[in-house]
C-alpha cells in the first residue's frame, strides 16, 4: 500500500510519541500557507499602508501601529543597529515651508539664515509653493520597485543644481564687489583731484560734487547687493551639504534595513532545511513501521505536484533500521519526533518573525525613509527656487535703487540726480562770478597797457587838471584794500568793523563744520598754497562779500582751514598775547591736573576782551572737531600740536633787546649788535624748548573748554 508521509493515517495517528503524521502535516501546511511569496511581498502589502494590530503569540513586537499617514503615526528616528530609527529623518517632519519645521541649525528649512529670512517675507509670499505634503506621490513611490533609488538620484540632481547656483552667486558677488569698490574709489579720487586742481567753480562745482556723490551711492548699492549675494551663496552651499548628509544617512539606513530583511529570510530558509530533514527522517520511520517496501524502485510520491519525492534517499535509509529491535526503533522514533517538533517550532518562529520584519519594513520603515527623502528633495528644491526668486527680487531692487539715485522721483533734497545736476549748471553766472573774483584778486598784479595815457589832449595846458590827475594817480592804490583783515591787530579790526567775533573766523568755522567735520586730518593737512592765497585776497578785498559755501575753495575744505590758520599766524601779536606768554607757559608746567586747570583758567581770564571772545569761539569750534576724532583723526593732542605755536608764541627778539640796543653811543654799535644777536639766538632756543609747553597750554584749554568758557546757563 502506498502512503504519502503527510496524508492522514489511522495507524500513524494511533501510534505513540508526540504526534502522528497528521500533526506534521497540519504543522507544515499551516506554516507554509502563512508564508507569503518572496517575489510578491511588496505588492501584497503596498495596497493598504495601514498597519493593523497583529494577533497571536508569534506576532512581531513592531507589528502594532496606527496608520502611517495619519496624524497619530509615531515619530521615530533613523534605524540604528538594533532596528530603531535615529538621526534627522522623521516620518512626520514638517513641510519645508512649515513655520515649525527645521532641519538645519541656524537656518530655516529652505536654507535661509534667520536674519536674512526676516527681511524677505515678501519673497516667500510670492513663491508659488504648496504648503501641504503630497501623500499621493508618496503612495506611488511606495508602490514602485525603484522608489528609493529614484529619490536618491533626484536629490543628487537637486544638489548639483544648488551647488551650481551657489557658485554663480559667489562669482557674481565678486564681480559686483570689484565693480562697486572701483566705482567708489573712482568717484572719491576724482572729487579730491578736482578739488586740488584749477577747475571751474560756481554752479559747475556743485553739480560735479552731486554727480560724484551719486556715483559713490551707486557703488554702495552694488556693494550691498554683493554682500547679499555672498550670503545667499553660503546659505545654498550649507543647504546642499545638509541635504546630501541626510541623503547619505537615509541611504545607509535603507541598506541596513534591507540587509536585516535578507538576513531574516535567509534564517527562514535555514530553518526550512532543518525542518525538511527531520520530517523526512520521521516519514521514513513511519513507512518502515507500516511494513511498506523500502526498495527505491517501488517508492513513489502519491502527493500532488510540488510535494517532496523521497526517491533513493528513503531507499538508502532502510539501512539505518536494519538489525534493530522494536525497542530501539521506538526510541529512535521518539527522538526523531522530538527533533521534528523542535524544528517545526523554530521554523514557525522564523517565518512569523520574518513576516513581522517584512511588514514593518514595507508598511512602516520604507515609507518613513521615502517620506524623509521626499521632504529633503522638496526642501532643496524649494530652497533653490526661493534663492533664485530672492536673487531676482534683490537684483530688481538694486536696479531700481540705481535708477532712483540717478533720477529720484520726486527729487530729494541734497540728491537732485544726474540729469538735474547737469541741468543746474549756469555757465553765464559762473563766468560773471569768475570775472568779479579775478578782477579783485589779479587786477592789481597785471601790468598791461592802459586804455588812457598819462598825457591826454589839453592836459599840459591845464595845471588844475594836471594836479587833479596827479592826486588821482597817487590816491588810486590806497582804495584797493579798504578794510584788510590779514596782518591787522585783532582789537583794531574788530573795533573798525563793529563785530564781536572776527568775520573770517565765523565764516571759515561755519564752512568747516558744514562739510569738513569728518574730513581726515582737518587743520593738519594744508591746502594748495596758491588757492589759500587766492582766498586770502578775497577776504582782504571784501570779507563781507565772501560766500564760502558757493566758493571754489569749498571743494577742498583744507583750503578754508589753511586760510584761517594763515590769518592767525599773520596777526601782529598772537591771540594769547606776548604779555601773558610766560604766565601760560608756567601754568602749563604745573604737574597737578586740577591746579594746572585753575592756573590756565586764570590766565585766560586775563586776556583782553577781543582776544578772550576770539579764543572762546575758536575753542568751541575745535571742540566740535575733536568730537569727530573717530572719523577725522584729530584728537585734542593733534589739534594742540597744530594750534599751540600759532596761538601762543614767544615775543620777538627785538622786543627783548630793545632796551639794550637803545641809548648807546655810536662806538658801541658793534658790541650792541653782537649782544642783540646773542639774545636772539638764546630766544630762538627758548622758543624751541617751550614748544611742548605751548602745545600743553592749548591742549589744557581745549580739554577744559566747557569748564573755562561755557557757563551753566549756556549748556
Amino acid at each position: 500500500m502506498s502512503y504519502h508521509p503527510f496524508s492522514d493515517s489511522t495507524e500513524a495517528s494511533s501510534s505513540g510519541g508526540i504526534g502522528g503524521a497528521s500533526t506534521i502535516s497540519s504543522t507544515v501546511d499551516s506554516v507554509m500557507t502563512g508564508r507569503p511569496s518572496m517575489n510578491s511581498h511588496r505588492s501584497s502589502h503596498s495596497q493598504d499602508l495601514t498597519f493593523k494590530s497583529a494577533t497571536g503569540a508569534g506576532a512581531h513586537p513592531g507589528a502594532a501601529g496606527a496608520s502611517l499617514f495619519g496624524p497619530s503615526s509615531p515619530s521615530t528616528d533613523i534605524l540604528n543597529g538594533s532596528g530603531t530609527l535615529q538621526g534627522s529623518i522623521s516620518p512626520h517632519a514638517q513641510h519645508p515651508l512649515s513655520p515649525s519645521g527645521s532641519t538645519l541649525s541656524g537656518t530655516n528649512t529652505i536654507g535661509v539664515s534667520k536674519t536674512s529670512a526676516s527681511h524677505d517675507e515678501q519673497v516667500l509670499a510670492a513663491l508659488p509653493i504648496s504648503t501641504s505634503f503630497d501623500e499621493a506621490t508618496l503612495r506611488a513611490l511606495c508602490d514602485m520597485e525603484c522608489g528609493t533609488p529614484l529619490l536618491y538620484d533626484r536629490i543628487k540632481q537637486s544638489i548639483i543644481s544648488a551647488q551650481a547656483t551657489s557658485t554663480f552667486f559667489k562669482k557674481r558677488a565678486t564681480i559686483e564687489e570689484d565693480y562697486a569698490r572701483s566705482l567708489m574709489k573712482l568717484s572719491r579720487s576724482t572729487a579730491e583731484s578736482y578739488a586740488a586742481g584749477e577747475g571751474k567753480a560756481g554752479t559747475f562745482v556743485s553739480s560735479w560734487q552731486h554727480m560724484m556723490r551719486t556715483h559713490d551711492q551707486l557703488g554702495e548699492n552694488r556693494l550691498r547687493f554683493a554682500v547679499k549675494l555672498g550670503e545667499m551663496s553660503e546659505e545654498l552651499a550649507t543647504l546642499s551639504k545638509e541635504v546630501d548628509k541626510n541623503r547619505k544617512q537615509a541611504r545607509e539606513t535603507g541598506l541596513r534595513l534591507e540587509r536585516n530583511l535578507q538576513d531574516s529570510e535567509a534564517s527562514v530558509e535555514k530553518a526550512r532545511t532543518r525542518f525538511d530533514a527531520t520530517a523526512e527522517d520521521l516519514e521514513r520511520l513511519l513507512l518502515l513501521k507500516s511494513g511498506e517496501s523500502t526498495k527505491s524502485g517501488e517508492i513513489q510520491s502519491s502527493g500532488p505536484p510540488g510535494k517532496r519525492t523521497l526517491g533513493k534517499a528513503i531507499g538508502k535509509s532502510g539501512l539505518l533500521f536494519k538489525n534493530k529491535n522494536p525497542q530501539q526503533i521506538l526510541k529512535q522514533e521518539e527522538d526523531i519526533r522530538s527533533r521534528t517538533s523542535t524544528a517545526s517550532d523554530a521554523f514557525r518562529k522564523e517565518v512569523l518573525a520574518t513576516q513581522g520584519v517584512r511588514q514593518e519594513y514595507f508598511n512602516l520603515q520604507l515609507p518613513r525613509i521615502l517620506r524623509a527623502l521626499k521632504e529633503s528633495s522638496e526642501e532643496i528644491d524649494n530652497g533653490l527656487q526661493y534663492h533664485l526668486t530672492r536673487y531676482a527680487f534683490l537684483y530688481e531692487s538694486t536696479i531700481l535703487g540705481d535708477g532712483m539715485a540717478v533720477s529720484p522721483i520726486p527729487a530729494v533734497e541734497g540728491n537732485p540726480g544726474l540729469k538735474t545736476a547737469a541741468e543746474s549748471i549756469d555757465n553765464r553766472t559762473d563766468f560773471r562770478t569768475f570775472m568779479s573774483n579775478y578782477q579783485i584778486v589779479h587786477a592789481r598784479d597785471y601790468r598791461g597797457p592802459r586804455r588812457e595815457g598819462p598825457y591826454e589832449e589839453g592836459f599840459l595846458n591845464n595845471p588844475a587838471m594836471s594836479g587833479l590827475a596827479s592826486a588821482k594817480s597817487t590816491s588810486a592804490p590806497s582804495t584797493k584794500l579798504t578794510r584788510p583783515i590779514f596782518g591787522v591787530h585783532l582789537a583794531d579790526q574788530m573795533a573798525r568793523d563793529g563785530v564781536e567775533i572776527p568775520p573770517i573766523l565765523e565764516k571759515c568755522a561755519e564752512a568747516i563744520e558744514a562739510v569738513g567735520l569728518q574730513n581726515m586730518g582737518i587743520y593738519r593737512l594744508s591746502g594748495t598754497t596758491s588757492k589759500v592765497q587766492k582766498l586770502k585776497g578775497k577776504f582782504d578785498a571784501d570779507w563781507n562779500g565772501v560766500d564760502l559755501m558757493n566758493d571754489e575753495a569749498i571743494n577742498d575744505i583744507n583750503i578754508v582751514a589753511g586760510c584761517l590758520k594763515l590769518w592767525f599766524r599773520e596777526l601782529p601779536e598772537p591771540l594769547m598775547t606776548w604779555e601773558l606768554y610766560q604766565g601760560f607757559i608756567d601754568a602749563a608746567k604745573v604737574e597737578n591736573d586740577r591746579l594746572r586747570h585753575i592756573r590756565m583758567h586764570e590766565r585766560v581770564n586775563d586776556l583782553p576782551d577781543a582776544n578772550y571772545a576770539t579764543l572762546k569761539y575758536l575753542m568751541g569750534h575745535l571742540d566740535k572737531i575733536r568730537s569727530e576724532s573717530d572719523h577725522n583723526q584729530m584728537s585734542i593732542s593733534n589739534l594742540a600740536i597744530v594750534f599751540g605755536p600759532t596761538l601762543l608764541s614767544p615775543p620777538p627778539a627785538d622786543l627783548s633787546t630793545h632796551h639794550a640796543s637803545n641809548g648807546t653811543g655810536l662806538g658801541d654799535n658793534a658790541a650792541n649788535a653782537g649782544g642783540a644777536d646773542a639774545a636772539a639766538g638764546a630766544l630762538g632756543g627758548a622758543q624751541l624748548q617751550d614748544m611742548s609747553w605751548q602745545c600743553k597750554a592749548v591742549e589744557t584749554i581745549l580739554e577744559r573748554y566747557a569748564a573755562i568758557f561755557v557757563d551753566e546757563g549756556e549748556e
